[in-house]
């Protein structure tokens, strides 16, 4: 059986049927942030708290990233001719924060700005020991 492995530890809860991405809201500025931070962008406050982040957000702003990123610090396997291009976006969690995310579509005629967004966890890539490595991403919610 293949063991699935967060990307990155404290990113999102995990494992989970209904994960959150972790963020840090800092109360004397207001701001919350993500990923975690120890430090306020605003205040420079190191007195921030960990949070969970609401599942559904409003697609803010799209885009479909057409061509395999640079590496460093693209991490993923693919190559140039494996590459698949995929949708990333800003999405609006409540009034706390806009997070940018992969999308799980690229296709422009299922994307549009404002639409309700619901976090998934995905297959991102495999380690050497053939753990499947996950992340996060955004789906339109179904209605």
């Amino acid at each position: 059986m293949t063991t699935q492995i967060p990307v990155a530890e404290e990113l999102f809860t995990w494992p989970s049927d209904s994960p959150q991405l972790i963020g840090t809201r800092f109360p004397e500025s207001g701001v919350t942030t993500f990923p975690q931070s120890k430090s306020c962008p605003k205040s420079g406050s190191e007195n921030g708290e960990r949070v969970l982040l609401p599942r559904l957000g409003t697609l803010w702003s799209w885009t479909v990233q057409g061509f395999l990123p640079k590496s460093p610090p693209y991490a993923g396997k693919e190559t140039a001719k494996t590459f698949k291009p995929y949708g990333v976006g800003y999405i609006q969690l409540g009034n706390e924060v806009i997070v940018e995310s992969r999308l799980t579509t690229a296709e422009a005629s299922e994307l549009k700005i404002g639409m309700d967004m619901e976090l998934v966890v995905i297959p991102y890539s495999t380690d050497d020991d053939g753990n499947e490595l996950i992340t996060y991403a955004f789906a339109p919610v179904k209605k």
